[in-house]
């Protein structure tokens, strides 16, 4: 599994000292800049820090069972060109060598949706599933119950309205204000793809 994340800072040279100092207790395998410069932190078949409490698809201890991807980023404007070839290229290579499926690549607030928003709606997934590196089934489904739905696809118990923030962040980002059908459509699409494998 990879987890996906955005540092939350504003320059390369902060996050990297952030996530080498053991202090801070976080760390991540890898870390990329807007330039498209990537820092291998930690080994890919060694435990990192990045990921935190939480859980996906009913499997907990993320740390230990995925790989931590950092964007430099601080959530407040897309991901540059440059990173998001990188990103790519990166996401390939662990692809190929880890055999991860494309549904096995998520989001830190997929996983923590009660208290992470990374990398947030302005990461573009639907741009890496047209090359097979993320999953981004097209469309809608039936008017479903949107916490049934949630629970299929694999995001883990928290407040309904982070839940749905979640979601929309990895599948319908444009959506804002409360639920409505749009959302239950687009989760029962997601949740069906799914078991469709």
């Amino acid at each position: 599994m990879i987890v996906l994340h955005y540092t939350g800072m504003r320059s390369a040279a902060d996050a990297l000292a952030r996530l080498c100092d053991p202090a801070a207790e976080v760390s991540a395998h890898y870390m990329i800049a807007p330039t498209g410069q990537v820092w291998q932190l930690v080994a890919e078949d060694q435990r990192a820090w990045h990921a935190g409490a939480g859980a996906w698809q009913g499997r907990d201890d993320m740390n230990s069972r995925s790989i931590g991807i950092e964007l430099v980023n601080t959530g407040e404007h897309p991901f540059p060109e440059p990173q998001m070839r990188q990103l790519e290229a990166l996401l390939t290579h662990l692809i190929a060598k880890w055999a991860i499926a494309a549904e096995q690549i998520i989001a830190h607030s997929d996983m923590a949706p009660d208290r992470k928003e990374d990398p947030g709606p302005r990461f573009d997934w639907r741009r890496l599933a047209r090359q097979g590196l993320a999953f981004w089934p097209e469309g809608f489904g039936a008017d479903l119950p949107l916490g049934e739905s949630l629970d299929a696809i694999g995001y883990p118990l928290a407040a309904p309205e982070k839940r749905l923030q979640a979601f929309r962040f990895r599948f319908l980002p444009t959506a804002q204000e409360s639920e409505t059908a749009l959302d239950r459509r687009r989760a029962a699409q997601v949740a069906a793809a799914l078991r469709a494998g």
